[in-house]
């Protein structure tokens, strides 16, 4: 069986970080494959590793890295799969490593998860795959469906056995007792021109529309269809669910945000498609690349560098090029720059 999945550790000292990875695709039964190789002290062999990968048919890629961290980009500079990114703590809380890996120069993106966020950077991979495979996104979302369960119980297993405080009334709101209404959205509200749309753009302000239409040209260039839509998720918080419910066609989620990750972050919670975060400076020259990438278990984003608007196309167009040569053929002509793009 040829596995969908490659894990490659830039150091055996990695393992813990894989163990995360290996865990959740154990869960999701999906056929992966482990290696070690080290972009510095084994270039070759990373080479080798990726392209006779991908030529058997590895879907995504995962690269686990600390300090420098320079093995993902190596692993995208020779495959037009997708290529997801883990930092590892080793030194200066792993933000070196972190660093490293997001900040890709264009046309070479790496889709980045939290530092030491092996499980999250499986779960990506799983739904990247689901995109093309619905026996594999229905495993997700049942996965998805854990983690909000594990949450909610904890109300009961923790916040109900707390007896030593004067003050705090365990009898109000009881959280089991509660019945969650499914959101109705108002699809008039937020008037969305193309529904059917492959890729929903979402930018959290006006300030960086810009960075989103950087992304719109590159998805018009790859033959991808693409919406982009200006919404708040917390100004706007009806309307911006609404928007994510009018484009559950979409197959992928593209966040634009500056002044914390808030769309993003707002995006994970209503679908179960891969969400891709292009974290951007504000006014004042602060970055929220942070925010963006350092996501709880569960529900990842694919983070791209600060104001990388470029990036999230081409990973965008390397997702979906799983199973579409064309998309592929046209990456490859990019990549070598043999088209203006």
């Amino acid at each position: 069986m040829t596995p969908k999945i490659m894990i490659i550790l830039g150091s055996g000292s990695d393992i813990a970080i894989a163990e995360k990875s290996m865990s959740i695709l154990e869960k999701l039964e999906i056929p992966y494959s482990l290696k070690i190789a080290s972009a510095h002290r084994t270039p070759g062999l990373v080479r080798e590793i990726v392209r006779k990968g991908t030529d058997a048919g590895i879907e995504v890629f995962i690269g686990i890295a600390g300090l420098a961290a320079h093995l993902p980009g190596s692993i995208a500079a020779y495959t037009p799969r997708p290529v997801i990114g883990v930092p590892v703590d080793v030194k200066t809380g792993g933000i070196d490593a972190l660093e490293s890996i997001v900040q890709m120069p264009y046309p070479s993106p790496i889709a980045t998860v939290g530092i030491d966020r092996g499980d999250n950077a499986a779960i990506l991979a799983a739904q990247f795959i689901g995109i093309h495979d619905e026996e594999v996104r229905q495993k997700v979302i049942n996965l998805r469906k854990e983690y909000a369960e594990k949450v909610k119980n904890s109300n009961a297993e923790i916040v109900q056995k707390i007896e030593d405080k004067k003050f705090l009334q365990n009898d109000f709101l009881n959280v089991e007792d509660l019945n969650i209404k499914e959101f109705e959205a108002n699809m008039d509200e937020v008037n969305c021109k193309n529904s059917d749309a492959e890729v929903a753009i979402i930018v959290g302000r006006h300030s960086d529309v810009a960075t989103a239409k950087k992304i719109g040209i590159i998805l018009t260039r790859l033959k991808i269809s693409h919406d982009i839509k200006v919404i708040c998720p917390i100004r706007s918080t009806k309307k911006f669910t609404s928007y994510v419910k009018c484009m559950e066609k979409a197959k992928i989620f593209i966040g634009v945000s500056s002044n914390s990750s808030q769309v993003t972050g707002g995006i994970v919670g209503l679908t179960d498609r891969p969400v891709i975060g292009v974290p951007c400076t504000n006014e004042n020259g602060d970055d929220y690349m942070l925010t963006t990438v350092s996501m709880p278990p569960g529900v990842p984003v694919a983070t791209v560098g600060i104001n990388n608007g470029k990036n999230a196309a081409v990973l965008a167009g390397e997702i979906l090029s799983i199973k579409n040569p064309e998309i592929t053929v046209l990456l490859d002509k990019l990549k070598d720059k043999k088209i203006n793009l």
